[in-house]
Order: structure tokens, then sequence, then C-alpha cells
């Protein structure tokens, strides 16, 4: 990533804010936390394909949503985590269709197996595994309709419009 200019610092900091409003908004509908979520911040994490200074901005984003997250703070650094990594595994993608991809995949490993260890009060029986079961299936189709739904229409989007064209990075602008 290098170097943050000011108009990528400020970018950067508008992505982070709009996916904790983003969060907060759905939250008024409990559609943000949870195993069945559909979180519509995560359409945000397709920008990094054409804009990879906005990968910390995401990952602080979700920092902040998650504060009111029901799994405390293990939520707060794992999905954080997730984010950050989803966010840079965007950034390389080959091409716009597998844009989407990172978030869903990184944050299926790793955020089921918290909630339903969190739900199966810490053990390894058969409530861990019918609760990550769960989890993973309810979580995945969610983030599944948001990515694709709504985060590829969004990349689309962005590179008609000429004022966010002129930002994309030079390696991206030509890349389908």
């Amino acid at each position: 990533m290098g170097k943050f200019s000011v108009r990528g610092l400020t970018l950067a900091a508008m992505v982070a804010a709009l996916y904790a409003v983003m969060c907060y908004f759905g939250d008024l509908f409990s559609l943000t936390f949870g195993p069945a979520q559909f979180r519509f911040a995560e359409a945000l994490t397709v920008l990094p394909f054409l804009f990879p200074v906005t990968a910390p901005g995401l990952a602080l984003g979700c920092l902040i949503a998650n504060v009111l997250s029901p799994y405390g703070v293990v939520d707060m650094v794992f999905g954080t985590l997730a984010t950050a990594l989803a966010a840079w595994l965007t950034a390389k993608a080959p091409n716009r269709w597998l844009a989407p991809l990172p978030p869903i995949l990184t944050n299926l490993v790793l955020l089921p197996p918290i909630w339903a260890w969190a739900e199966a009060n810490g053990t390894m029986g058969g409530a861990f595994f019918s609760a990550l079961g769960f989890n993973a299936l309810t979580f995945v189709v969610g983030e599944t309709v948001v990515c694709y739904g709504l985060g590829l229409p969004l990349l689309k989007l962005l590179e008609r419009l000429p004022l966010t064209r002129a930002m994309i990075t030079p390696e991206r602008r030509s890349v389908k």
C-alpha cells in the first residue's frame, strides 16, 4: 500500500465511518450481529479491489461496529482480524468477480467457530457443533447475498463514475 496521501487517508476514514454507521443502522433492524445477519456494510469489503487504501478503513470500521457485538471483545478482535485479512486479499484479487470471495471465506472460517464456542458456553460437545453448523450456514448465505448482491454492483458503479474512476489504482482500471 505504501504511503498514505491525504486523499487516501481521507478515503480510508470515510470508509471506516460509513462501515460503522451502516452496521449501527442495520442493528436497528437486528440485521448486523449474530449468525443470521445481512450486514449491509459488508458490501464495502470489495472496495480494496479498486482502492487498496480503503483496507485499513474497513478494519477500523469493523472494530468500531463490533463494540456493540453480543460476543464482546472476542468478536472485536477476530471480526476485525477477519475483515483486515479479507480486505488485504480482496486488494490482491485477480478480477472483479472474485473480489467478494475473500470477505465471504475469511469471515466464514473465523467467525462461526467463535460464535459457536460462545453459544456452547466454551464446550466442544454437541451444542458447539450444532451451533457451528447453523452459524456457518446462515452466515454464508447473508454474506454472499451482501457481497455479491450489493458489493459487485457497487464495484461496477464506482468504475463508471468519473469522480471515482480517476481514483482507481492504475493497474485496476482495465481489469474486468
